[in-house]
């Protein structure tokens, strides 16, 4: 039968805190060297620790069904080693270790205290008084049971990462799938009514060559005519598809946010954008996520989209991060150059310890100059809709 808990194996990432736990061997020794004690007594730690090692790697290393057997074997020998004055304790705080490793809460709490009241009753019974057994069982309880909570909570944190990444990728399927549907949708409302002109056209060609020429000539230029324009209207749905809007910069981030745990706040207005300046918010979006996930060590994000007073927009992107920008890099210098290209202006606000501040402005003027640029469009039939209010939080 499959025991319950996660996979343990040297890809895990508990599986490096517990190698380096090792260490924690040196004190099966401690004891050995306390009081004066025979050399059989030295090489019997010696031995315990050569039988441990294997049964320790196996654990991480074997399937499901055998590490119950191997956290039994571990405190077995922790048990044995006990009554000649060896620091069997470190055995069952290994023991502890484990069990929380793959356990489920109360199962692996049951089993730990059992092992540890039959370390507590040996040792208080075979130990010497002088050696205050009492006060050492009392310790070796107290980091076991440090142990056993701070595995709980490494393996706890490894599962709301897995499904966290779980999540990610569903939302990006989904994304992708819900995408891939409305390319579909608009190629089949694109197309679907011109080629069937294409074809009824062709066949009247067809029909009409050999008795009017004239008639028939006007039809295949016709056919040529209805072609063109759903080349271009292609064209133009292909553009469409490529440009990156901040509505779907938004959704990116929110993503990338997700995964570095830092939350998001969004507030975009209903304001119409052409379609070259949002294309420009949009990569200056992207620009930014990545430094704060890259430098700002932020906890929030705050991202507005406003219309100020004389009509232009402001697209403000605020951290709570470790601020201090002071020089630009290629990111902030390839956004304000791109800003500049359709009229806009970058401003910085990155003091010491407050966070940073990017307030990207687009006059009235700017924009109404973009719009007055040929722009590509979404599809025949469907018109652009504007960025809408939207609230939330990653």
């Amino acid at each position: 039968m499959r025991m319950p808990g996660p996979p343990l194996d040297t890809h895990d990432n508990l599986l490096g805190w517990h190698l380096a736990s090792l260490l924690y061997l040196s004190f099966v020794f401690i004891p050995v060297f306390q009081w004066p004690a025979p050399w059989w007594i030295f090489a019997m730690a010696i031995g315990s620790v050569i039988v441990f090692l294997p049964l320790y790697w196996a654990f991480y290393r074997g399937g499901a069904k055998l590490r119950l057997w191997l956290v039994l074997a571990v405190a077995a020998i922790g048990l044995v080693t006990v009554p000649f004055g060896i620091g069997g304790g470190t055995y069952l705080i290994f023991a502890a270790g484990m069990i929380a490793s793959f356990l489920p809460l109360w199962r692996g709490i049951l089993l730990t205290t059992a092992l540890f009241t039959v370390f507590g009753v040996e040792s208080i019974a075979t130990l010497p008084p002088e050696g205050s057994p009492l006060f050492s069982v009392l310790i070796q309880v107290l980091v076991g049971a440090i142990v056993f909570t701070g595995v709980l909570a490494a393996r706890s944190r490894e599962r709301r990462n897995a499904e966290l990444r779980l999540t990610q990728e569903e939302v990006r399927r989904l994304a992708s799938l819900a995408e891939r549907e409305r390319i579909g949708r608009d190629l089949h409302d694109l197309l679907g009514h011109t080629l069937s002109v294409v074809v009824l056209k062709s066949q009247l060609a067809a029909r009409l060559l050999e008795h009017d020429k004239k008639a028939a000539q006007d039809q295949i230029c016709e056919v040529e005519r209805v072609a063109r324009e759903a080349l271009t209207q292609v064209r133009e749905a292909v553009a469409g598809i490529r440009a990156n809007g901040l509505q779907a910069e938004l959704a990116a981030a929110r993503l990338a946010l997700l995964g570095g745990e830092i939350s998001l706040d969004h507030k975009l207005a209903p304001v119409d954008i052409p379609l070259n300046v949002e294309a420009v918010l949009a990569l200056a979006l992207r620009e930014s996520v990545t430094n704060v996930l890259r430098h700002a060590r932020a906890r929030r994000v705050e991202v507005e989209l406003t219309q100020d007073a004389r009509g232009g927009i402001v697209l403000t992107i605020a951290d709570d991060g470790r601020g201090g920008v002071s020089g630009e890099g290629h990111g902030l210098t390839g956004m304000r150059e791109r800003l500049r290209s359709v009229g806009g202006v970058l401003e910085i606000e990155s003091p010491n310890g407050a966070g940073t501040r990017l307030s990207l402005l687009v006059s009235r003027e700017a924009l109404a100059a973009a719009r007055r640029l040929p722009a590509p469009t979404a599809a025949t039939g469907t018109g652009r809709e504007p960025a809408l209010l939207e609230r939330g939080t990653a």
